[in-house]
């Protein structure tokens, strides 16, 4: 069952506190608003279950799934412990771990200038249709924020223009208690231009200005974004493995649970 808001802080034991990466999602959901708390029952539950965009946090107990919500993880990124792994395998056509590397800004960064003709800037409500234009496959970057007007609206973005075209946006995905999780998408047409770099560097600025520490996660064999990370001064922390989910193995997937906000 969905949660309602007011019963979050009651469950926030079941998640660390001031955690770096994904582990920060509950804590975003919690602050922004952005995000679904569902558990198996309403007071002391046996599994509880965060989601935001296409990320899942799951804790608990995996008995006290069934299967119809093991079904709403499909096409999803499952971070949980490995003893969810056959429940969700059981209903999901593909339940494939993969490596992941979370990084956090120790070192000082490399100044970068922006091009001629280009300006790097925060985000406001008003540049939403800007990013709404961005690619499809872009459309994660604001999805841990209900979409282009949440982030754009946020004040936790920052973009780089050129002739009014958004080419580069560096954003918080997550935002915790202490670690603030960036998330980075550029043209790939500009690339050289270091103008993801530049919107990254203002971005971890504006974080450090709010207390908090930036943070950086991504796939162990994604070398651009580790070596983009590198540049702006992070260094690893740490490494886990999350679940990325296929389809649902039964034809019957009516009256599911949605654990997609």
């Amino acid at each position: 069952m969905e949660l309602r808001r007011s019963r979050h802080p009651a469950l926030a034991r079941w998640f660390p506190v001031g955690a770096s990466g994904v582990a920060a999602l509950a804590e975003h959901v919690l602050t922004t608003g952005n995000g679904l708390w569902w558990a198996d029952r309403p007071d002391s539950p046996r599994v509880v279950a965060v989601s935001c965009g296409d990320r899942v946090v799951l804790r608990g107990d995996p008995d006290e799934l069934p299967s119809s919500v093991l079904a709403s993880l499909a096409v999803t990124r499952v971070e949980a412990p490995e003893q969810f792994a056959p429940a969700m395998r059981a209903v999901l056509s593909r339940v494939e771990p993969r490596e992941w590397m979370v990084y956090v800004q120790e070192e000082p960064p490399l100044q970068v200038r922006p091009p001629r003709g280009a300006t790097v800037r925060r985000l406001t409500a008003e540049d939403a249709p800007a990013l709404a234009g961005l690619p499809p496959e872009a459309s994660w970057i604001h999805a841990t924020w209900g979409g282009p007007h949440g982030l754009a609206g946020s004040g936790a973005a920052w973009g780089a223009f050129q002739r009014g075209r958004l080419l580069a946006v560096a954003c918080t995905y997550l935002m915790g208690s202490r670690y603030e999780d960036v998330a980075v998408h550029a043209d790939p047409g500009h690339c050289g231009q270091h103008l993801a770099l530049a919107c990254v560097n203002a971005l971890c600025e504006d974080i450090a200005a709010r207390g908090r520490m930036p943070s950086w996660s991504c796939s162990r064999h994604n070398r651009p974004s580790r070596l983009l990370a590198w540049q702006a001064g992070f260094r690893l922390q740490r490494e886990y493995v999350h679940y990325a989910t296929g389809r649902v193995r039964v034809k019957d997937a009516s009256g599911l649970a949605q654990l997609r906000a």
